[in-house]
């Protein structure tokens, strides 16, 4: 596993799950599919800021931006979500960070086609280029062939997947459960439905959905159910808190800004 810094942890927890794997907790549940996309379209924007506590003090750390396109690959059409985490001016000094990752997701099915993460850090480049064949059950990278479950999904995807449950039809205490594929393995994660209430963030109050994502232990995050992300209560169900602490202080994730969203952004109450 590939040695990596405490503020690439702090910037990929705004993909909801995490990228450093030492070791993976299971779920029981059988992996769900998604049967339509609801919550988002072409040409949707949102940018995160990410601040870093320690000692009571919260700095501003970084910033993530996530867009969606949509492209023909392998003539099908498909959503390409970019998501982009780069280091704030002020800790580019300490250590600089520039990492993208894409997903091209099957309109139809809303299963990943491929998934690629450009990795810049601190002078450390490396590119991870997964393609999914569903049908027969396989992602390749590198030449190497793995074999995967049904309904698979990448860490970005995994996102969009989440956004895309019917929270409405879940109890407080539920897991929706899917299966991931990352750095050549495949874990049994799962989403836990804590309930619904208001939250108040840097751009707002907020009727919200609070979820809690099994984490992949790491090096910097000790793994379960230690994070906690609220989604707008409406049928965009976008992220707009997510917090966690980690082995040094915590970090907290808000959005600032959006743009093209698929429905009405109704749960907000009001903006700040």
């Amino acid at each position: 596993m590939k040695k990596e810094h405490i503020i690439y942890k702090i910037l990929t927890i705004s993909g909801i799950l995490l990228i450093t794997v030492s070791s993976p907790l299971f779920s029981t549940a059988q992996a769900q599919c998604l049967a339509a996309n609801t919550s988002f379209q072409e040409g949707e924007k949102l940018t995160f800021k990410v601040f870093y506590n320690m000692s009571f003090v919260w700095i501003n750390a970084g910033s993530a931006q996530f867009t969606t396109s949509v492209e023909n690959v392998s003539n099908r059409k498909a959503y390409h979500i970019t998501g982009i985490g780069k280091t704030a001016n002020s800790f580019e000094w300490f250590y600089k960070v520039l990492d993208t990752y894409e997903s091209y997701i099957d309109r139809q099915t809303m299963l990943p086609m491929r998934f690629v993460r450009h990795v810049n850090e601190g002078g450390m480049k490396f590119i991870n280029d997964v393609k999914f064949d569903h049908r027969n059950k396989q992602a390749t990278t590198d030449n190497k062939a793995f074999a995967i479950p049904d309904c698979t999904q990448d860490v970005l995807s995994a996102m969009y997947f989440a956004r895309n449950i019917n929270y409405n039809g879940h109890k407080p205490g539920d897991k929706i459960s899917f299966d991931m594929f990352l750095d050549n393995q495949v874990y049994n994660l799962y989403v836990k439905y804590l309930g619904k209430e208001q939250i108040t963030t840097k751009m707002g109050t907020f009727n919200a959905i609070k979820i809690v994502p099994l984490l992949i232990k790491g090096t910097i995050f000790k793994g379960g159910e230690k994070m906690t992300i609220w989604l707008s209560d409406d049928p965009n169900h976008i992220p707009v808190r997510v917090e966690s602490p980690i082995l040094i202080g915590s970090v907290k994730i808000d959005l600032m800004e959006y743009s093209n969203l698929r429905n009405p952004l109704s749960g907000m109450i009001s903006k700040n």
